[in-house]
């Protein structure tokens, strides 16, 4: 096979999706990390501050991740006093809030979450930027894409 028949890497709208995407999250990170949260429980954390009191199977359901996941990533939380875990009949009907602290703290996280977007995408005018979203998720939904996916692609 000829050196010129293989496409170059630097070629691939992917692979420079993989770079950006790398980027961003490390970054996101790094700020995260000063508040003790890790990429992953800042989306568990987000999605409860909107549905409180939600079972481990809703959770899991709402941000993508298989359930043995977020039950793992929810016990850690409980541990650090994060979330608080209402006893049901069975561990599927647990009922799953923030803790008072954890509920102040998300604004925090949040306006992190913000400023890393500002950082990196600040060079595109609004109107770009909406349409660079659009067209990341026209490319998901046109390719199949399910919430219940992220996990599989790294999105935890």
């Amino acid at each position: 096979m000829n050196k010129t028949d293989v496409s170059e890497l630097g070629d691939h709208i992917g692979f420079w999706l993989r770079c950006l995407s790398n980027f961003v999250s490390y970054s996101f990170a790094e700020k995260l990390a000063k508040e003790d949260v890790t990429v992953a429980q800042w989306v568990v954390l987000r999605t409860l501050y909107d549905h409180d009191n939600i079972t481990l199977n809703q959770l899991a359901e709402l941000v993508g991740l298989d359930k043995s996941s977020v039950s793992r990533m929810v016990e850690r939380l409980v541990v650090h006093g994060r979330i608080n875990r209402s006893e049901g009949n069975d561990r599927r009907s647990l009922g799953l809030s923030l803790t008072p602290t954890t509920r102040k703290l998300v604004p925090k996280l949040a306006k992190l979450a913000d400023q890393n977007d500002e950082f990196f995408f600040n060079s595109l005018s609004a109107r770009q930027g909406h349409e660079f979203l659009a067209t990341i998720k026209q490319l998901l939904d046109a390719n199949g894409w399910k919430k219940s996916e992220r996990g599989r692609y790294g999105i935890e």
